[in-house]
């Protein structure tokens, strides 16, 4: 299975340094020098032991885990201070795990994990309570959880095209609000543990902020009232993580939207900044909304930006389509005029052949050559008229029967031409193939039109080719199939190697697909599936004409 993170051991260490380094803002003043009684290599060592297994926890995250729940009942036991940390770290080391394992890995550690989390809850001597087990599967199941969906998500592809920013917003407000809280954490009413999982989730959400920056800003906001009420002194830190999710919202909300959400944000500060309402003037109030209008004046700028870059690469995607066009109707031009002239010179030798007293099969040749040309010549014209002015082409009064060859005919006439060169041709065409939309019945004549040619090429005169057009499950199966060729090989035929190529993205164009190979009995099968539209799905939009037209 892929491991998750796979970026090299620069992340490993990082983590690494980062638990201990938790362990040791949340822990030292616990260390003999500060407010406690453990000597300070003491306490340098529970931090090591807590933190450094989280270098592994990208590549082993279940023994990481179970190690720190192990460790989490022992210091809970001690009474270490430490256990704070690791019951900040056990929640990741799950979520870890679930974002790479499945339920059967994910579930027995998780239940793991609540049991020490239950110990580590609980008071000593007392038994466990109904909401101590209810608040120890909450706290792991949320990252089992998270990790789960994520899982989920991995194997999808990422439209958007700058997930490092989302990784660089996490990691920025995480650092920025745990740098700044740290000091408070042991003033407040929660545990430490709760106090530091809460501040490390107000800065993961900016993480998320330019996908849901609403729901962002709510999480904020109610982290930012929660703290000011449990634990005084953080809420102006975490005020700017609350500032940031308005301004990114600011860059695409409506009106009202975004007025909503600025009350909002003035309401929240209001409440964290203002002790007693008697230090209420009006200098603080104009001060207070000139705060919160800040980022919704740079949200709005930038989205005004991020608008004009993308008119800015429409209009140019728009130039290079026309510009495609204007080179594809030149090239359609000159195609036309050689491919005229050369057919029409043909043309004119086989009418002046036929003058000259031409009979017998050498006559029906001439004459068929001569048909051929002149059809060559009249498709050639509608298709340049197509390239030239689509909507001239396309026009109401044009019904889509007069833009396209009836596809019975094109069978028939394939049949018959290639009978007529050597060909054993048994068709098979069911009545329900004949009821599917036209422009798809069109693309199957011409795919069976394409195999029979390439039945003629590499199989040679006398072969039999067996064609089947039918429907089967939502779609237009066209099946040419021939058996091997005769003993001789076939004489070499001009080829311009694109038959299968021009099948499959004639197939393509209508959603199906072409598959050829060797067939059991030496000979050679070409299938074609085209799936038909719903009832009413393509009946006047201008494309499924174009579609059909090119068809």
């Amino acid at each position: 299975m892929r491991r998750p993170f796979s970026r090299g051991p620069v992340l490993d260490v990082f983590l690494a340094v980062s638990g201990t380094g938790l362990d040791v803002l949340v822990s030292a003043g616990s260390w003999t020098g500060g407010n406690g009684p453990a000597p300070v290599w003491v306490g340098l060592g529970l931090a090591l032991l807590a933190g450094l297994p989280m270098g592994l926890v990208r590549r082993w995250p279940g023994p990481v885990a179970v190690y720190l729940a192990a460790l989490l009942v022992a210091c809970d036991q001690v009474g270490a201070f430490t256990v704070n940390t690791v019951q900040i770290l056990l929640p990741i080391a799950v979520g870890v795990l679930a974002r790479g394992h499945s339920w059967r890995w994910t579930a027995p550690v998780a239940v793991l994990a609540v049991a020490a989390t239950a110990v580590n809850l609980a008071d000593p001597g007392i038994a466990l309570t109904a909401n101590t087990w209810f608040y120890s599967a909450g706290l792991i199941a949320a990252p089992v959880l998270i990790g789960g969906y994520l899982r989920t998500q991995a194997g999808r592809r990422r439209e958007d095209p700058a997930p490092l920013l989302d990784l660089l917003l996490a990691g920025g407000g995480v650092a920025l609000a745990v740098l700044t809280t740290w000091p408070y954490w042991h003033s407040g009413v929660p545990p430490v543990w709760a106090v530091a999982l809460g501040v490390m989730l107000a800065g993961l959400a900016l993480g998320v902020v330019r996908h849901l920056p609403g729901a962002v800003l709510l999480l904020e906001s109610l982290t930012l009232v929660t703290a000011d009420q449990y634990v005084p002194r953080t809420g102006n830190s975490l005020q700017l993580l609350a500032l940031v999710a308005l301004g990114v919202f600011a860059t695409r909300a409506a009106w009202p939207w975004l007025a909503a959400a600025y009350a909002l944000t003035c309401s929240v500060s209001a409440l964290v900044t203002v002790d007693d309402p008697a230090d209420v003037t009006p200098f603080r109030v104009v001060a207070l909304m000139t705060m919160v209008t800040a980022p919704v004046a740079i949200g709005r700028y930038v989205g005004a930006r991020q608008a004009q870059a993308r008119h800015a690469a429409e209009l140019a995607a728009e130039r290079a389509r026309a510009g495609r066009l204007a080179e594809r109707e030149r090239i359609a031009r000159e195609v036309h005029d050689i491919v005229a002239h050369h057919v029409g010179a043909m043309v004119l030798r086989a009418s002046a052949a036929q003058y000259a007293g031409a009979d017998g099969p050498a006559a029906e040749a001439l004459a068929d050559i001569r048909e051929t040309g002149h059809r060559v010549l009249e498709d050639l014209r509608g298709l340049l008229t197509v390239l030239r002015d689509p909507a001239e082409a396309l026009r109401d009064d044009l019904p889509l029967a007069d833009m396209l060859a009836d596809p019975g005919d094109v069978l028939r006439d394939a049949v018959a031409r290639m009978s007529a060169a050597g060909l054993h041709v048994d068709l098979r065409q069911s009545p329900e193939a004949g009821l599917a939309p036209l422009v798809l019945r069109a693309a199957a004549a011409r795919i069976v039109q394409e195999g029979l040619t390439n039945v003629l090429k590499h199989a040679g005169p006398g072969a039999r080719a067996e064609v089947g057009v039918r429907t089967r499950e939502g779609a237009l199966v066209v099946e040419v199939r021939n058996g091997p060729g005769p003993a001789r090989p076939p004489e070499a035929l001009p080829s311009h190697g694109q038959g299968i190529a021009g099948m499959r993205e004639r197939a393509r164009a209508f959603g199906g697909r072409v598959t050829a190979g060797p067939a059991g009995d030496g000979g050679w099968r070409l299938t074609a599936s085209l799936p038909i539209p719903p009832e009413g799905a393509c009946e006047s939009p201008p494309d499924c004409h174009m579609r059909g037209r090119l068809a």
